[in-house]
């Protein structure tokens, strides 16, 4: 793949460069905001990867503007923090997934490969008419009343999966391993609140969700309440 890194700490920068340049991809590395986004939008990358803390512009910000003007570019956020509230704030702004700092080079390798085979992966289902909204996986937005929502590749992933199995429970193991590309050993709370921020996009009322259905101590299921 073509992987822009945005991380303004040198040595880490040059770290992630080197690591992702061994495992076969093409990177171009940049040290600050501004350059990210000037970088983000000047070529064609088919995956981000973006420091949360950076000078001149903020990664949440980074996220947002490339995210608006490539809504199918994954994007995965790298911080230091450890807040819950961090983490779905960037998920709310477009993050596809994020790696907390200090992360091992087989962990980023991992993610990194993971948003890879969505991004390159080919479904039969391109729409869903339900509940008042047309929901474009194709295109990767939600309309509703005239208002275009856009989804990150991970959401796309996550609504494809829950529809085409909607006919049982999906459990949050499952969309660990199958969406996000990760096994159930590490924490499934990354599914939660991956749920919780499509509900936001989605949903009518994203407090009282009818597309996606919680199932107490199972996990999730495609269901139109009635």
């Amino acid at each position: 793949m073509r992987i822009l890194v945005v991380e303004d700490e040198a040595s880490l920068r040059e770290g992630i460069r080197d690591l992702l340049h061994g495992d076969g991809h093409t990177v171009t590395a940049v040290g600050d905001g501004v350059a990210g986004v000037e970088a983000g939008l000047g070529e064609v990358f088919e995956l981000v990867v973006l420091d949360l803390m950076l000078p001149r512009l903020d990664g949440m910000e980074v996220c947002r503007r490339l995210r608006a003007a490539r809504p199918g570019m994954p994007i995965l956020m790298l911080t230091a923090r450890g807040s819950e509230d961090d983490k779905v704030r960037g998920l709310i702004e477009g993050a596809d997934d994020y790696v907390t700092k200090p992360f091992s080079a087989r962990e980023l390798l991992a993610r990194v490969r993971a948003l890879g085979r969505r991004a390159v992966s080919a479904e039969s289902l391109d729409e869903v008419q339900i509940d008042g909204a047309l929901i474009d996986l194709a295109r990767m937005v939600v309309m509703r009343d005239g208002d275009h929502v856009a989804l990150t590749p991970r959401e796309v992933g996550i609504l494809r999966w829950l529809y085409q199995h909607k006919d049982r429970v999906v459990s949050r193991a499952e969309l660990l391993e199958q969406v996000f590309g990760q096994r159930g050993d590490l924490q499934t709370r990354a599914v939660d609140m991956a749920i919780a921020v499509l509900r936001k996009k989605v949903e009518v009322d994203p407090a009282k969700p009818r597309l996606i259905v919680s199932v107490k101590g199972a996990g999730y299921a495609w269901k139109l309440a009635r």
